[in-house]
């Protein structure tokens, strides 16, 4: 396979136990580099390193995102009146960490705020609201600029590799 197909290797560092069978069945090097993240320029979206990847840290992802779908405004009202109530949720749960003594009820306190913040963002992405693409991500990431010159780098880097679907 010499051209590249509509999906890219990508490797969860998180995930990555190190077993490296992905630099063995690469046929292009773009799993072999410094930074031990997979180079996209160079995959050509075989899924080889994927399908020997005993850690499964690696997954296909596409090239291009679908366009994304058109909201109910009724919807969206719900969407964000639901993620609303876990930002509070995570306040008064953060309140009570605070004034907590107990390690059993901190670390339990700590599981429930981790929650509602993996609730909201699982929420946003699983309705496609906040999707790479999109132009509520692209609105958000202008919004976080000016804040931090090293943030507005990150975020123009990301800017200009996020093509923006309607």
């Amino acid at each position: 396979m010499s051209s590249k197909s509509e999906k890219y290797a990508y490797r969860d560092l998180k995930v990555c136990t190190k077993d490296c069978l992905c630099l063995f069945v690469c046929p292009t090097g773009a799993t072999d580099n410094e930074t031990g993240q997979i180079d996209f320029s160079k995959c050509i979206g075989c899924g080889n390193c994927a399908a020997s990847c005993p850690s499964r840290a690696i997954s296909m992802l596409p090239r291009i995102y679908p366009k994304q779908k058109e909201k109910n405004k009724a919807v969206i009202k719900e969407l964000f009146y639901l993620a609303d109530s876990k930002i509070e949720q995570i306040k008064i749960l953060k309140c009570l960490l605070d004034r907590s003594n107990n390690d059993d009820e901190k670390r339990f306190l700590k599981a429930l705020i981790h929650s509602n913040k993996v609730m909201i963002e699982d929420m946003m992405r699983e309705s496609s609201y906040m999707l790479p693409q999109s132009r509520n991500t692209n609105k958000l990431l202008i919004g976080l600029k000016g804040k931090d010159k090293g943030i507005d780098k990150i975020i123009d880097k990301l800017l200009n590799k996020l093509e923006v679907n309607d």
